[in-house]
């Protein structure tokens, strides 16, 4: 059991020097992911969001520190939380900054290997896999809690700077909740930390024929195409003519608005700060974008119109 005690600070003031703290990160370059504050019953909405807080509470190691954390990332003390491969990194904001680490075995290869078997033929598709739009069998299967997707406490290893020698603090507490919510909007970051890649799931020749519904028009091929670039990554010869993108805010913004996302959350989708985002979307006229930038909104926009 862990003893250590600082002087309360209201939520209000805590948020307000984060917020400057990380506004000092971004300007010298560091890409910063928060967890908006939330008011939701639920810490999550979707089913993988869900399913990976549930997979929390399921263990009785993380009982008593959970409650703080879950107070915690509702009231946007998450100021971020970066994931990557078998990682993810966070900045909590308590009676000081502190950060963090939450380090994820990647899933058992033979593990692995036996979820893509069950699963096989059972899912339509990449997108109803990642939306969650799947049989109740292949739910059972991949939320398992012990042969699923989700990882079991002795696969998790955690590192937070702050005083409490608890073996999860509350800031720790806080970032797992974090993940969840990350979920909602990019569930494929659970492959990730995990290690696998999701695509293999689903069996790119058969996606093809289900999408493009075999021999049709070249137009109706043409727009199945895109949309198969958007859920698989690959490219498929398209001859039709792309409708032309012109930066202005007003598209972005309408962009953003379509996908249903957060200025974050495009943020992310696109390569770019939040900021930036919302400088763009405020600006009038065209905008003057750098190359890297420009063709990740364009391909989005071509995504989006060729549906």
């Amino acid at each position: 059991m862990s003893f250590y005690y600082n002087e309360y600070v209201p939520v209000a003031v805590r948020r307000t020097k984060a917020l400057k703290k990380m506004e000092k990160l971004r300007k010298a370059g560091e890409e910063i992911q928060p967890i908006e504050p939330f008011r939701t019953r639920g810490i999550a909405k979707s089913f993988w969001g869900k399913s990976w807080c549930r997979h929390l509470e399921s263990f009785s190691d993380y009982s008593n520190r959970l409650p703080r954390g879950r107070t915690y990332v509702r009231n946007g003390s998450v100021c971020h939380l970066g994931i990557d491969k078998a990682v993810a990194n966070a900045i909590v904001s308590g009676s000081e900054m502190y950060k963090l680490s939450i380090h994820i075995e990647p899933l058992d290869p033979k593990k692995w290997s036996e979820i893509k078997n069950t699963c096989k033929g059972k899912i339509g598709s990449l997108i109803e896999l990642l939306q969650g739009k799947i049989s109740d069998e292949v739910m059972e299967i991949v939320t398992d809690p012990k042969n699923g997707l989700f990882p079991h406490p002795k696969e998790i290893r955690f590192n937070c700077n702050c005083p409490d020698w608890a073996e999860m603090c509350k800031h720790v507490a806080a970032a797992m909740y974090g993940i969840g919510v990350r979920l909602d909007t990019e569930p494929e970051l659970l492959f990730k930390l995990r290690g696998v890649n999701h695509e293999e799931l689903i069996q790119i020749d058969d996606e093809i024929g289900q999408i493009t519904g075999g021999k049709r028009s070249r137009r109706r091929r043409t727009l199945q195409d895109a949309d198969l670039e958007n859920v698989f990554g690959v490219e498929l010869e398209n001859e039709a003519e792309h409708p032309t993108f012109e930066p202005t805010g007003t598209c972005i913004r309408a962009l953003r608005s379509t996908l249903n996302l957060s200025q974050a959350a495009f943020a992310r989708k696109v390569g770019v700060s939040a900021p930036s985002i919302a400088k763009w979307e405020k600006a009038e006229g065209p905008l003057n974008l750098q190359a890297k930038s420009f063709q990740a909104l364009e391909k989005v926009f071509k995504l989006i119109h060729l549906k």
